[in-house]
């Protein structure tokens, strides 16, 4: 196993407990808010905690609520109610599966290129030569860099 299968396995067995744990959705007004709210911190305190003018707060709360907050001012605020920033990328399904479904769509597209150009010169494969073609082709596809997976568009 080469080195960046290695990471793959090693990232997937840290982000695969997350994947399923529907408690990381986000409170619909915010996690900043929310948690301020359960220390009972107004924003006012907090901002003071901070350094921050309260209106700081105000807004940082609404730029979360709409998606636009920055991960530095998450972690400040983070930082000064005693909690820490959790920041992860968590693949629906499992990293191997999401390569095999991408070195899939790339074989079946490359083959069905290959197939009608085969057809026009009246030397199509049946479909039982198809499906083991596009197994080898798939298996070459994971064999290589994944990033050649990526480069064609769906």
């Amino acid at each position: 196993m080469d080195m960046k299968a290695l990471g793959r396995k090693h990232l997937e067995r840290r982000v695969a407990p997350l994947r399923n744990e529907i408690n990381l959705t986000r409170p619909q007004r915010g996690w900043l808010r929310a948690m301020r709210e359960a220390l009972g911190l107004t924003t006012r305190q907090l901002a003071q905690r901070m350094g921050n003018a309260q209106s700081v707060i105000v807004d940082m709360e609404k730029s979360e609520a709409a998606d636009t907050i920055s991960l530095a001012k998450l972690r400040q605020a983070a930082e000064a109610m005693d909690c820490v920033l959790v920041y992860a990328l968590v693949p629906k399904r499992p990293i191997d599966d999401i390569l095999r479904a991408r070195a899939t769509e790339v074989a079946t597209r490359k083959l069905a290129r290959i197939s009608h150009t085969m057809a026009l010169e009246d030397q199509s494969l049946d479909r039982s030569d198809q499906e083991q073609e596009r197994e080898r082709l798939i298996e070459e596809l994971l064999r290589g860099s994944p990033a050649r997976l990526w480069d064609e568009q769906p």
